[in-house]
């Protein structure tokens, strides 16, 4: 999900390891995971939506604990790629040949039953490499509460892939507290469903449902736009969470969207806010092809674009049209020339290099001219999620680099700085991952500590939370760590030390609006108690 401005996005960290603070590509370390639908072993038609929602939970999950699963649509190109249809069950020789088409070092296969009132999911590794599977693992709960029952055994499967791995499962549990569960299933029945009708009934359910839910207004944008009902999809991708997994890839669409709309210049902001953090040649050209439909130059983007990928002729195209629309010719038809290299049978190109070559050629009446005016920029529809992935894990390795070299307490600082972003987004597995890795890079560092303690306390575990806070402490005064006990002493109506522990926060940073807010209320409790 994107270095500088998206390290939260695309950094995924090893742990356990004396490098463990640093960001490393999971595709270097043998993590990258192939995540099969669930066998539904209950007999029951009306939940065959949890096989699919099974692979969707563990492999977001997986992300967040900083692996790289292959996505949905990877599975099924695979699948398409095997001969074999969508909704294939494979055997254990046909996941693997499966897992080696997407160069998966991991399977997850896994099924699930029904017992009583309660749902029983199983699941077993399969190492690729060494053809190896691991002993089931299970996890059981009931059907209602079916989400924390995969996050269970997502952690479970976690610490079995990396036995050092440390976050806790009530962080994993707590990923999907926020979820509906009823959102959910519409979700996954109108990412699954084969009517296209369908789909959108219940992804248009699904964020009725749940208005802040990412995945399914992600989805819901490209049936729109799929559908060439591009205000609508432009609406749709806006909602898509802007620093979330699919924030780029909801930019690049939206953009599109805007584009064939006619909104140029809000076309023109969607592409530059995705170019300002990964900048793929196809978003460069795109925003290029915006600026010039409000009558402006976008030469400059075309020149990148056809840096960055001199193999695709459209971007010469592209440049050869521009640069000719600002009167330099012979760039023109250099550029022109070297698009048709690339793509000999270019009908559009080859009449435009007649016509440029022979301008005694060109028709006399102003009528005549318009049918043969230079035409527009051409616009790329197609975002490469290939091209981002590997771009991204260029970033990782090349942010690795750079704090490597850092002395450990920036080092600390730094990872500390990344898992506040994700805290203050409340993606709690992110950001204990994080704070983990900023410990193994400075156990001194009582920022981290604190920002484990806030972990802890949103995710319900009261006394972990009051330990780290008082580990913070131990090394140093900070506020976090005061308002982390005067939140858990308010909750037990331990007023007085609520009120102690809010002030010493407010002194160290009288500017805190959460100790400001606190004080508040323990003051007005306080008033009211006596």
């Amino acid at each position: 999900m994107a270095a500088s401005a998206f390290f939260p996005e695309v950094c995924v960290y090893a742990q356990g390891s004396p490098g463990a603070n640093l960001p490393l590509s999971a595709a270097n370390h043998g993590r990258i995971l192939l995540v099969l639908p669930f066998d539904n072993r209950s007999g029951q038609p009306s939940l065959d939506w949890i096989r699919e929602a099974a692979a969707d939970l563990l492999s977001s999950r997986f992300a967040a604990a900083g692996f790289e699963p292959t996505t949905r649509a990877d599975r099924i190109y695979a699948l398409d790629h095997l001969g074999l249809p969508e909704g294939f069950q494979p055997s254990r020789a046909s996941s693997i040949k499966l897992a080696q088409t997407l160069d998966a070092d991991s399977i997850v296969v896994g099924s699930f039953t029904t017992e009583g009132s309660d749902i029983v999911a199983n699941a077993s590794l399969v190492e690729v490499p060494r053809l190896r599977m691991t002993e089931a693992i299970s996890s059981r709960g009931p059907l209602e509460a079916m989400i924390k029952v995969f996050d269970t055994l997502a952690w479970k499967l976690t610490g079995e892939l990396d036995p050092s791995f440390s976050v806790a499962e009530e962080t994993f549990v707590a990923e999907g507290k926020g979820m509906r569960l009823d959102a959910f299933e519409q979700y996954i029945r109108g990412i699954t469903e084969p009517d296209q009708a369908e789909r959108l009934r219940h992804l248009n359910l699904a964020v009725k449902l749940s208005p802040d839910f990412s995945p399914a207004w992600m989805a819901l944008g490209q049936e729109d736009y799929n559908n060439q009902q591009y205000e609508a999809a432009a609406a749709a991708f806006a909602k898509v969470e802007h620093n979330g997994p699919d924030g780029l890839r909801a930019g690049f669409f939206g953009g599109l969207s805007l584009l064939f709309s006619g909104d140029y210049p809000n076309a023109e902001q969607a592409f530059a806010d995705v170019a300002r953090v990964l900048p793929l040649a196809e978003v460069v050209n795109d925003e290029g092809v915006a600026i010039s439909r409000q009558g402006q130059d976008g030469t400059a983007l075309f020149v990148q674009a056809a840096a960055d990928d001199p193999r695709d002729p459209v971007y010469h195209f592209n440049l050869a049209v521009s640069l000719k629309r600002h009167a330099k010719t012979v760039a023109a038809l250099n550029e022109l020339e070297q698009c048709l290299k690339l793509r000999p049978n270019d009908s559009e190109a080859q009449s435009l290099l007649a016509a440029w070559k022979s301008p005694s050629l060109q028709p006399a009446s102003d009528s005549d001219a318009g049918a043969n005016a230079d035409p527009l920029e051409r616009i790329v529809r197609t975002f490469d999620a290939a091209a981002f992935r590997q771009a991204a894990m260029m970033l990782d390795e090349m942010d690795a680099a750079r704090l490597a070299k850092l002395p450990s307490q920036d080092q600390a600082q730094r990872l500390s700085a990344q898992a506040r972003t994700y805290l203050d987004r409340g993606l709690l597995l992110e950001a204990e991952r994080l704070y983990q890795s900023a410990v193994a890079a400075d156990p001194h560092f009582a920022e981290a500590y604190a920002g484990l303690a806030e972990v802890r306390q949103r995710s319900g575990d009261a006394a972990e939370a009051r330990k780290e806070a008082q580990a913070a402490l131990a090394l140093g005064p900070t506020a976090d760590a005061y308002i982390v006990l005067a939140k858990l002493d308010l909750a037990t109506n331990h007023l007085n030390e609520a009120n102690t522990e809010a002030g010493d926060a407010l002194r160290l940073d009288p500017a805190d609006p959460t100790a400001q807010t606190l004080v508040r209320q323990i003051q007005a409790q306080l008033g009211q108690s006596q």
